[in-house]
């Protein structure tokens, strides 16, 4: 059994590298678009953001004053056990939030959307957000979280099947220039695309792909990993860069998840990360261990099962 304590504890230290280190994926990708930018003003930025992460990892101090809305990704083995179980598990994650706002300090941005109280600790009614998912063996659990910025740098479409890819990739691009012109994201980002499901899932589905995929990943599906490919240069071939400004680094990458949807429709979403791409995981063991990482491995292949799976006897007998 997992001790909630080190829960706690645990999810109070991903807080502090969330929004002090960049996530080394993150970062190469950053320092090669540094490398290749040509706009002035794009490359100012570029350097600056550079020198602040820099800084911001030794000072301990956050990369950006915005620090975004905290949430948790959770995902844990089939046989995991945790103390005091689920309801202590979401009491230690809000508990972990409100502290490291006081402490590191996060800036305390969740208020309610009508009377704007605001508990002055990132927590309130459905904040922060806690989703979860699980795999089919282990006794451990995953802590992931992420501090995605919570206002702009978000789209969404219903297409229809004869739209295509071509209608994807308008939608991709109107998003992008939106975002740029009207200053709706800080670029450069992680691009996330979700594409089927029903709207909400559809939603999910591109957050995760820009928050919990690392720079670098493909989607296993070939034929995915291709337009992966082309998205990521197509988004930088607009004649925008950093912040909006004239370059041609927008993009650091682009991810594209996928669910299946009803016949009529093609539901599609877009997500940018951030230029402050925040986020931190540990796996935590019930014999006490806790490992820190940076990759999410969010996707595996049991999170993207695409059929049922039928023991043998049921399977005879349905044929």
């Amino acid at each position: 059994m997992i001790p909630i304590d080190l829960i706690e504890r645990t999810a109070g230290t991903l807080m502090d590298k969330a929004a002090i280190e960049i996530p080394d994926d993150y970062l190469t990708g950053l320092q090669h678009a540094a490398e290749t930018e040509d706009g002035d003003l794009s490359s100012f930025v570029l350097q600056a953001m550079l020198e602040n992460y820099k800084a911001a990892k030794e000072d301990r101090r956050a990369m950006c004053g915005d620090t975004g809305c905290p949430r948790w990704y959770v995902k844990m083995g089939n046989e995991t056990q945790i103390e005091g179980g689920p309801v202590a598990l979401e009491a230690a994650l809000r508990r972990a939030t409100a502290q490291a706002t006081d402490g590191v300090p996060l800036r305390p941005n969740r208020v309610h959307p009508l009377w704007r109280t605001d508990h002055n600790n990132n927590v309130g009614i459905g904040a922060p957000e806690i989703e979860y998912g699980y795999e089919p063996g282990g006794e451990w659990i995953d802590l992931i979280t992420v501090h995605k910025g919570g206002l702009f740098g978000t789209d969404y479409r219903m297409l229809f099947p004869s739209d295509g890819i071509e209608g994807i990739k308008r939608f991709y691009l109107d998003s992008l220039v939106a975002f740029g012109k009207r200053g709706l994201a800080c670029q450069p980002a992680i691009i996330g695309i979700g594409l089927g499901g029903s709207k909400d899932t559809c939603m999910l589905l591109g957050k995760r792909a820009a928050c919990l995929r690392v720079v670098g990943s493909e989607n296993p599906d070939p034929k995915i990993a291709a337009l992966e490919r082309e998205f990521k240069d197509l988004g930088n071939s607009i004649g925008m860069g950093a912040m909006g400004f004239v370059g041609k680094n927008m993009v650091i990458d682009c991810n594209i998840e996928v669910g299946y949807c009803h016949t009529g429709g093609m539901q599609m979403s877009v997500h940018a990360f951030c230029l402050s791409s925040r986020r931190a995981v540990a796996r935590v063991y019930a014999d006490g261990r806790v490992e820190y990482r940076t990759d999410p491995d969010w996707f595996t292949p049991y999170q993207r099962r695409e059929t049922i799976e039928w023991p043998g006897t049921a399977q005879e007998a349905a044929e």
